[in-house]
């Protein structure tokens, strides 16, 4: 498993949290380490579950950072969004 460490810059409330956690807590082949304010550490068995990954977070409404995945230039929806 390769560990990964994602930027979401919006997921600052326990809310945003619990509502990335719950998108997430159903891929098969990751494994939450830890879920503070604006950051996801998990570990994933392959590239492809971590691209699933991203794209699941962002369809949750949350913007993710620091990947190496497409970046859309559009803002973030998350809840804790000005």
């Amino acid at each position: 498993m390769k560990n990964v460490e994602l930027s979401i810059p919006s997921m600052q409330s326990a809310h945003c949290q619990a509502r990335v956690n719950g998108a997430i807590v159903a891929i098969e082949g990751i494994k939450v380490e830890k879920l503070e304010a604006g950051k996801l550490f998990v570990s994933v068995e392959s590239d492809k579950i971590k691209e699933a990954l991203v794209e699941t977070i962002e369809k949750a409404g949350y913007k993710v950072e620091g990947d190496d995945s497409e970046k859309d230039p559009s803002p973030s929806s998350g809840c804790c969004t000005n």
